[in-house]
């Protein structure tokens, strides 16, 4: 009889502790990545691009996720297996994300792929702030309240093909978000760097932007291009 009340008790254990490790992971983390994608830099690569099924995007930035991290520069993933995307809950932001949040990976697609992934993969990291639908809309927010492209233009920093300096690129930014970004650049077919990714911070609350604790690692050269698109 004690035999198999303690095979209960271990059973019972084994099945609890997955539970309590997925919500232990999805609420430790010290702050968020917003990161913004210029779709140009995207496509203008060796790899290329595939439109969304709904069709070419605008030129503008486009929204790759938000990410909680650690303030050592690493980051919790996949934290709740229970907790899988549900396009039901959000069937009020598609229109939106479909605009401000495309898709360019190859074959084309309607975009809740990617969402699906950055849901599951950051998403779930966060749900002991905000959920699944309030994660997707204070995306939508960030992305609206930086409006990056509208920062770089006004700079006179234009997505036209031509090299600009990675200091005045990161300055115009700061100067209409209030907050230093991190740049991220890539190679163009010829090999010549330019303007990827931008990102921002935002506090453990999504509440706000911050100033970044850590960058990623990476790096820009001195001139980097702004491609059109």
């Amino acid at each position: 009889m004690k035999l198999l009340q303690a095979s209960v008790c271990l059973i019972s254990l084994i099945l609890v502790l997955p539970s309590i490790f997925a919500a232990s992971s999805s609420e430790d983390f010290d702050f968020f990545y917003f990161v913004q994608q210029w779709p140009g830099s995207y496509c203008d690569t060796q790899k290329s691009c595939c439109y969304p099924t709904s069709g070419k995007p605008a030129a503008d930035f486009g929204i790759h996720g938000l990410w909680p991290n650690y303030k050592d520069g690493t980051y919790p993933s996949n934290c709740d297996a229970t907790k899988p995307f549900d396009s039901s809950t959000i069937s009020d932001l598609v229109s939106s994300m479909k605009r401000n949040w495309p898709t360019l990976a190859c074959p084309s697609g309607s975009g809740e792929a990617f969402w699906e992934h950055e849901w599951e993969k950051h998403g779930t990291c966060s749900q002991s702030v905000i959920n699944q639908h309030e994660y997707f809309q204070t995306s939508l927010g960030l992305k609206q309240k930086t409006n990056l492209l509208g920062a770089l233009t006004k700079a006179g920093i234009n997505p036209d093909g031509n090299s600009y300096s990675l200091e005045s690129i990161r300055g115009s930014i700061k100067a209409s978000t209030g907050f230093t970004p991190w740049i991220e650049c890539n190679r163009d077919g010829s090999g010549n760097s330019q303007l990827y990714q931008v990102y921002l911070c935002v506090d453990r609350s999504a509440s706000g932007l911050i100033e970044c604790p850590v960058f990623p690692h990476g790096k820009c050269g001195a001139q980097i291009e702004f491609p059109s698109f």
